[in-house]
């Protein structure tokens, strides 16, 4: 009697050895925060993604006008938040938390604004913001509400901005070599050194960015602290700020001021959330192993990360795309990567002197390719078409211009507008029929863009 071609009978000794190796290589658990055959690599991964996490810390920190050492206390917190939220209620599987590059220039001006004492009120009032987005699961309702392109935009306005205020860095020397001659031998030379710092490490992300992308991190900041030594040059400098766990409570005298801060806080919350929606789409396509991603699950995190850092005067948290990627290339499957970044930062907070070995052009280096890599986000753009790709611009120099909430309304604004002008002018519809198109969006019916 024939067999059946279908039987596991016929199986044959090499494609028992395929299924085999298959089934070595299937996680024992499904746990999104831990599983012990993923241990080392895990382990690995932390330890790159810390170290490379605390200069991009560091600069945004800076362009946030915030302590060096509340930003890292920040992160070390979303890290352990992240990790034990991964337990419970995943969001992603491989993203590494940190400060929001994007919203450092709303953070500075909200020290500006209010005073550092009054931001972790602010910082409370986001955080409970966010909760009731997470809640309600409102966040799919703003990505409607704020087209993709114009997120780029914004981001790519931020990026402009956080290259340009670093860019004083790559010239910078002490006070002790400054004559009255601006381009003097010792700014020249510190030019050279920067460039070259550039140079190397574009160089070398280019040839490891899909391989080991912390690479180049490493290399510029041995490398420049190892210089440091030798040339006399600028070093950063980490005030050892006091960690004290206070109730976040406000220092406000009008109504008018009130009315800001809640407006304030609502962007706040807006951009973070939008941000991480964004993150993570990209996480999503990186994991190693194809699992989705719950965005609700991860606003939780950063909503509880968000409202535990008011309490010690913290910042705003995130799953940034870059520190994700380094976490995925440098081996990682599960948040236990998470955790060992948060202990590596965590060393750093408790011994901020040794932060002071890193030369300021290195740190330049860091953060100017940071903003160039925000803005080059406009060319996910370009497949959208001219009008977005316009918009998007738009919205950038606009960002940088104005600010990230002036910026952003009056893009939102003349989109409107054009929408309004097209349905009207184009399609005959009146101003009634266009409003109930636009809300059908939101009820999932279509509607206009």
């Amino acid at each position: 009697m024939a067999q059946d071609n279908n039987s596991p009978d016929q199986s044959t000794p090499q494609s028992k050895q395929t299924d085999r190796k298959k089934k070595i290589q299937i996680p024992i658990s499904n746990s999104a925060a831990f599983q012990v055959n993923f241990f080392f690599r895990d382990l690995q991964a932390g330890i790159i993604t810390g170290a490379m996490a605390i200069p991009l810390t560091t600069g945004i920190a800076m362009m946030s006008d915030y302590p060096i050492k509340v930003a890292l206390a920040t992160v070390v917190l979303a890290c352990f938040v992240g990790w034990i939220n991964a337990w419970i209620r995943p969001g992603n599987y491989i993203g590494a938390p940190g400060v929001a590059a994007g919203l450092a220039p709303v953070l500075a001006l909200g020290v500006a604004s209010f005073g550092i004492e009054n931001m972790a009120f602010v910082i409370f009032l986001t955080a409970f913001m966010q909760a009731i987005i997470w809640k309600f699961d409102l966040q799919k309702y703003i990505l409607l509400a704020v087209p993709e392109y114009l997120v780029e935009g914004l981001l790519a306005g931020v990026g402009l901005k956080i290259a340009i205020n670093f860019f004083a860095m790559t010239y910078e020397i002490p006070e002790g070599l400054a004559s009255e001659v601006f381009w003097n031998g010792a700014r020249t030379q510190m030019v050279l050194i920067s460039v070259a710092g550039f140079a190397v490490f574009i160089y070398l992300f280019t040839k490891f960015q899909t391989t080991q992308p912390a690479i180049p991190y490493f290399v510029l900041i041995i490398a420049g602290a190892l210089l440091a030594q030798l040339i006399t040059m600028p070093m950063l400098h980490v005030e050892d700020v006091p960690l004290n766990l206070s109730l976040p409570l406000p220092h406000f005298d009008s109504t008018l001021t009130w009315l800001y801060v809640i407006g304030f806080a609502a962007m706040l919350a807006i951009i973070d959330v939008i941000e991480q929606v964004m993150s993570n789409a990209a996480i999503q396509k990186i994991d190693p192993l194809q699992r989705k991603c719950n965005t609700n699950n991860s606003l939780l995190a950063i909503w509880i990360a968000n409202m535990g850092s008011s309490f010690f005067g913290g910042m705003t948290n995130l799953d940034g795309v870059a520190k994700s990627t380094t976490n995925k290339l440098a081996g990682a499957y599960t948040k236990f990567s998470v955790l060992v970044i948060g202990f590596v930062i965590l060393f750093f907070v408790v011994n901020t002197q040794y932060l002071e070995y890193l030369p300021k052009f290195s740190l330049a280096v860091i953060m100017i390719f940071t903003g160039w890599k925000m803005m080059m986000g406009l060319l996910h753009v370009a497949h959208q078409g001219q009008y977005a790709m316009i918009l998007a611009m738009l919205c950038a120099l606009l960002v940088y211009r104005l600010g990230i909430f002036e910026g952003l309304l009056l893009a939102l604004a003349m989109h409107g507008i054009v929408n309004y002008i097209v349905l009207h002018h184009v399609h005959n519809m009146k101003s009634r029929a266009i409003i109930k198109k636009y809300l059908e969006r939101f009820a999932g019916e279509g509607g206009a863009d």
